[in-house]
């Protein structure tokens, strides 16, 4: 187990000025849905609530619990503490980045190719798998998953220019 009451210069963030960061990024999420809800309207109309209505409401809610965040950190967290190590946050970044490339794929490739892609990825990425391994399970699982959901539970997911292409 690692001690994390040591300096964190040098080797990753501080934990605290992270907790910062999320508390001050989520204050600045809640004051612009709380700006546009008022553009909108937060009244109560003859029809029920406003657009605005609801979104204001938990916007000051996170407003909220963002300065109590805040001020909870400044109180009670070392400046020395480690948050992660930036190996550790690199480990992160290697994941974020290939999922957030999938979803932003899934619109245009569709799911099931999509998830054929991400499969295959990470399987020789980190996995280091051979490719016949590869291409039976990142082939085979969007197929199995196609079968369940779109023929079983009838339920469809995004689809692509393959599945255009295969009259689905």
């Amino acid at each position: 187990m690692t001690d994390n009451s040591h300096s964190a210069s040098g080797r990753g963030p501080a934990h605290r000025d992270v907790e910062l960061a999320v508390a001050l990024a989520s204050a600045i999420f809640a004051l612009v849905v709380i700006y546009g809800s008022l553009q909108v309207g937060v009244g109560w109309a003859e029809d029920g609530p406003k657009a605005g209505f609801f979104p204001f409401y938990v916007a000051v809610i996170i407003l909220i619990a963002s300065i109590v965040n805040f001020a909870q950190v400044l109180r009670d967290i070392p400046r020395s503490r480690l948050f992660a190590e930036w190996g550790q946050l690199g480990q992160v970044v290697s994941v974020v980045i290939p999922t957030a490339i999938y979803v932003a794929l899934v619109p245009f490739a569709g799911i099931y190719v999509a998830s054929a892609l991400l499969i295959a990825f990470f399987m020789r990425w980190f996995g280091k798998y051979g490719w016949p391994l590869i291409l039976a399970i990142a082939v085979g699982l969007p197929v199995v998953t196609f079968f369940v959901f779109e023929e079983w539970f009838l339920v469809p997911l995004p689809k692509g220019p393959l599945e255009a292409y295969l009259g689905y």
